[in-house]
């Protein structure tokens, strides 16, 4: 394994993402060498989930949906089951059947300027059900039951990316790093000073003003995974209310209550899945899942700027919302 040296960063866009890979090694060739094939590997994640792409595994499932099971490769097929787990144990909070929503109906630009009507949210929620997906492990296939069903992987798929992209790194001899998908993030080993990584909690309200990128709370970590979500990243103004890109899939409208989820878990697609859904169940049913989870935390800011951490966490700084 190489040991450590300087810290070497790419930023570059992956998944419709910016994605930030860190490697700590004395060679800067051998690091970038690294990076290179780390950027393969979510590239070629990339091409299976995607849904931009009518030949992908995913628009495959989506194609059959009501109609055949489709064959995917073990990989997927792991991960629809894990999908699927998720949902069993967030009560449907988390669901990747979300993608049967008309992208027409929360658009979160600038021309959305009314709410959908809520006959139309019912009617499309009505189709998001993750037990209408039928795996068959003997033949690695997919079935959706219902003709118009759609899965996505936009809650899961960027942590698993980075996970991935990180059990590369070390299969490669990177002893410290971190692979950071947008916000949804790994860690692994040490900074080159010998400390543990140190990780910003961004604030809300800053992120979304001229201070965009300040923190209110900072971690020190290292071999766990962080990810966030919140209200500030993506949303809609009508008639003076904001409305989030977060969806409750019960409902077919948008989750209120919280500005922001952080989840640190041992791995990035664990926290990446899992901060949504504490958002859509809300600050003290969120908690109490976090809570009766090992080896999870959470931090929780409402709309009033109260901040609420589960029984398991200490916030290392600490700044006035």
């Amino acid at each position: 394994m190489k040991s450590a040296g300087l810290l070497h960063q790419r930023i570059q866009r992956l998944m419709g993402n910016r994605f930030e890979l860190s490697v700590v090694s004395p060679d800067a060739d051998w690091a970038n060498a690294c990076i290179d094939a780390a950027i393969a590997e979510i590239s070629r994640i990339e091409r299976l989930l995607t849904t931009f792409d009518e030949g992908s595994q995913t628009n495959q499932i989506n194609a059959g949906a009501g109609i055949r099971a489709v064959p995917v490769d073990p990989e997927v097929f792991a991960l629809i089951q894990r999908s699927l787990r998720l949902s069993a144990l967030t009560q449907g909070a988390f669901d990747i059947t979300y993608g049967s929503i008309d992208k027409r109906l929360w658009n979160f630009d600038t021309t959305m300027t009314a709410l959908p009507d809520p006959k139309t949210a019912r009617q499309m929620v009505r189709l998001i059900n993750y037990r209408n997906v039928v795996l068959d492990e003997k033949n690695t296939t997919v079935f959706l039951k219902e003709r118009g069903m759609r899965i996505g992987f936009g809650g899961i798929g960027k942590g698993y990316a980075a996970e991935q992209a990180k059990r590369l790194l070390q299969s490669l001899g990177v002893g410290s790093g971190i692979v950071n998908a947008a916000g949804d993030l790994t860690t692994w080993g040490l900074q080159p000073n010998g400390e543990p990584w140190t990780i910003g909690i961004a604030d809300p309200d800053a992120a979304r003003n001229a201070t965009a990128g300040r923190a209110f709370s900072y971690l020190s970590i290292s071999n766990m995974a962080i990810a966030t979500s919140g209200t500030y990243e993506k949303y809609a103004m009508i008639g003076n209310r904001r409305y989030s890109h977060t969806i409750d899939p019960k409902t077919g409208y948008p989750v209120s209550g919280i500005k922001s989820v952080t989840i640190i878990a041992p791995n990035a697609e664990l926290a990446d899945a899992l901060a949504t859904p504490v958002m859509v169940m809300g600050v003290r049913v969120g908690l109490d899942l976090i809570n009766q989870m090992q080896h999870l935390a959470c931090i929780l800011i409402d709309d009033h700027d109260h901040v609420y951490t589960s029984t398991n966490i200490r916030l290392v700084k600490s700044a006035t919302l």
